[in-house]
């Protein structure tokens, strides 16, 4: 196997949260200025695993700031030439998208880019295939491995078969929170949160897999922890349009393409994620995520071709959040966070607007990730191991070390040919 290591980093000029409804609204971004950014300690981890070939990081930044998060993220990657790091920033993503127009140039928007959780993923994917590597595992910058086995574990099982003759071609771990617990703090919740209860119904089904043999098929899909098997990410997309949670909405465009993510209790990371700079926000996002999934399963179920996804296969979680029931659980979740604060005025807003408008939205948009995914197999397959590609994004997102003096500007000689293609 040659597996590669990716890594979403997102940044921000400050801390300062961004508003509701906010286009490239992330659950945390890195302020440029953070003495010690997630990324850094992230990296740290894996300088004690045994086996990396090369670890992708994936930079998101605004325009107001992509050149100052390029040089601090290039700061960070060049202490660390151990792990054979490869930036890409807005100028390989513009390489990256331009090879795609070539190969298909009937796809519409940006499906794989550098904005939005899902079509951030699809980067990454692309890179690895591009590069030949055919073991994707995916790390998030605020997360650290446990010890120098993170890699073995993370391939462990990976492209064989189950028992039952079913390919093991996805596999996620879990997170342990910064108290050592793999299960959601259900203290916190609150009064106004008794109709949201994912958190319990979350670790219901974690109990269960914990307590289950080593591989099992699973109803979860940890981000943070999760690798990709070629059969899997050449064939199967990540899905741009959905807000968040593009993590577990990828076991269901998996499974409705005849696959399944298996959990994997051995494999897990420390989850240490930075305060939520706003919990309506995210909220929010969570309403347009959870109310598009009921749009697009509805098309899924009803398409001839695509393996149907049904909530008694995903007991206790998702199982409800993917059912008209979500609706209610919005509604009334909306009203008492509108009553009890803080952010009630965020939460009024979703409460009397937001909802309706995410429906009328998830409407439009649900037949969308379908259309997309007709490309995607003719597109990883052409894309495979394309040289040109490869020294063009190698050359440009190869951390530039000190030592070695190299100039700040640029060679592009060798991809004109894909930067100038329209």
């Amino acid at each position: 196997m040659n597996p590669v290591i990716v890594i979403p980093t997102y940044w921000a000029e400050n801390d300062d949260p961004a508003g509701m409804g906010e286009v490239g609204t992330y659950d945390h971004a890195t302020p440029i200025a953070k003495p010690v950014p997630e990324l850094e300690t992230c990296l740290d981890s894996l300088e004690q695993v045994r086996g990396i070939l090369r670890v992708v990081v994936l930079l998101v930044a605004p325009p107001n700031c992509a050149d100052a998060a390029r040089a601090r993220v290039n700061g960070i990657c060049s202490t660390h030439p151990n792990l054979n790091p490869l930036i890409i920033g807005n100028t390989e993503a513009k390489v990256i998208q331009n090879a795609i127009h070539v190969v298909a140039p009937k796809m519409e928007g940006e499906p794989v880019s550098l904005r939005g959780y899902g079509a951030i993923r699809n980067m990454g994917l692309v890179v690895a295939a591009v590069l030949g590597h055919d073991v994707v595992v995916f790390m998030d910058d605020d997360e650290v491995a446990l010890d120098e086995n993170f890699l073995i574990d993370a391939v462990y099982g990976l492209g064989l078969l189950t028992r039952q003759d079913l390919p093991v071609s996805a596999k996620t771990g879990y997170f342990f929170d910064r108290n050592g617990s793999c299960y959601a703090d259900e203290a916190t919740t609150r009064w106004c949160d008794r109709h949201w209860t994912k958190k319990s119904e979350f670790n219901e089904w974690m109990r269960h897999a914990q307590s289950a043999t080593r591989i099992s098929r699973s109803n979860y899909v940890c981000g943070g922890c999760f690798a990709l098997y070629a059969d899997a990410f050449c064939h199967v997309a990540f899905d741009p349009y959905i807000t968040r949670g593009e993590d577990l909405d990828y076991l269901f465009n998996l499974r409705m393409n005849g696959l399944d993510v298996w959990f994997d209790n051995q494999w897990a990371v420390r989850h240490l994620p930075p305060k939520t700079p706003s919990h309506a926000s995210r909220f929010m996002q969570d309403v347009y995520r959870w109310t598009y999934e009921v749009a697009k399963l509805d098309v899924v179920n009803h398409r001839i071709g695509y393996r149907p996804i049904t909530p008694d296969s995903l007991q206790p979680y998702p199982a409800p959040w993917i059912t008209e029931e979500v609706y209610k659980r919005i509604f009334l979740t909306s009203l008492l966070r509108a009553i009890a604060g803080p952010e009630r005025s965020e939460y009024f807003h979703v409460w009397l607007h937001a909802r309706s408008d995410a429906k009328a939205w998830a409407s439009r948009v649900s037949e969308s990730y379908i259309s997309f995914q007709t490309y995607w197999p003719g597109m990883m397959s052409s894309l495979w191991g394309n040289e040109q590609i490869a020294a063009a994004i190698v050359d440009s997102g190869t951390p530039r070390y000190p030592r070695r003096h190299r100039s700040d500007k640029q060679d592009t000689s060798s991809w004109n040919g894909w930067e100038d293609a329209s």
